[in-house]
């Protein structure tokens, strides 16, 4: 597993040795770094731990694949982000890929899951519910990064699975929702009642438990899912999850939309408000009719969110 040291990794690694898998991580070696001097992050016991060279340059992956029958690639940069060039976003993310797809193939890998993200299927939100019947329109640099990896792992050769996981919550998140997090936390009200607009989301257990699922599935070889819980939430719903999970009520009053984009643009972060506000549906019907089955309970498993 590319990316075992991440928010993902970590848990994919625990839920892949506790369904009694040998796993190895693979982990980014920093720059400078000899390849066995560094102490490797703590793992459960039996994970082999190897290192790689940074992604934005040739990884030599075919000494790291020798007797792997399957590879969960997971590295990369993780979001859309500004000061990012658009060819920092191909190289990691597409090109590094493809090198990758190319070298299991030759290893004789007989699964490449690569965790994609649903932002190489559509923009920060959507006027309709989103599948995978849908032909992709990313809207920026990371999400055309992602489907031009998706896509040179289709042309590879080798046997591969892709999954569109929606945002992605759970103990240890980083980003925007730990931010929102630590706003929830605050003693004090918060405007965010009228925001109505429905997002989709999907917690790391039930993440971890989709790529489990596919790895063990050979119908799931050679097709693309979107990841998501069953059931979107508002922003306000999300907010007061997260409230109680402080021991908190809801504590939200009602600010006019027209005035939260206002106020972001203000501090310069405009770009938010679609991503609070837009809806962002997505359908997880074709992964849930092969079989698997996600813990529905979003907004329980938000208030345990630490």
């Amino acid at each position: 597993m590319t990316g075992a040291s991440g928010f993902v990794g970590r848990a994919v690694v625990a839920a892949l040795v506790t369904a009694g898998e040998e796993t190895t991580a693979a982990l980014r070696r920093a720059r400078g770094e000899r390849p066995q001097s560094a102490a490797a992050p703590a793992f459960p016991p039996g994970v082999l731990v190897v290192r790689h060279g940074d992604l934005s340059g040739p990884v030599d992956w075919a000494p790291l694949l020798a007797g792997v029958d399957a590879v969960v690639h997971l590295a990369g940069i993780a979001h859309a982000g500004p000061g990012i060039a658009e060819d920092r976003y191909d190289r990691v993310n597409h090109r590094a890929t493809a090198e990758l797809a190319a070298a299991a193939r030759a290893a004789g890998v007989t699964r490449l899951v690569l965790v994609s993200s649903i932002r190489a299927q559509t923009g920060p939100a959507a006027s309709h519910v989103v599948s995978e019947r849908d032909v992709p329109h990313p809207t920026d640099a990371y999400g055309r990064s992602k489907l031009a990896a998706e896509r040179a792992v289709a042309a590879s050769g080798v046997p591969f699975t892709v999954l569109r996981p929606v945002l992605v919550y759970g103990c240890g998140v980083k980003g925007n929702l730990r931010a929102l997090a630590r706003l929830a936390a605050w003693p004090v009200p918060l405007p965010f009642a009228a925001l109505t607009g429905r997002r989709s989301m999907v917690s790391l257990g039930n993440l971890a438990g989709a790529i489990s699922f596919v790895l063990h599935h050979d119908g799931c070889a050679g097709e693309t899912y979107v990841v998501a819980d069953p059931a979107p939430l508002t922003f306000a719903e999300i907010t007061a999850a997260l409230r109680r999970g402080h021991g908190k009520p809801p504590g939200l009053f009602a600010v006019p939309p027209a005035l939260l984009r206002l106020a972001l643009t203000a501090i310069g972060r405009g770009a938010n408000f679609e991503q609070i506000n837009g809806d962002l549906i997505a359908d997880p019907g074709k992964l849930t009719a092969a079989g698997w089955r996600p813990e529905p309970d979003t907004a329980g498993a938000l208030s345990g969110m630490r």
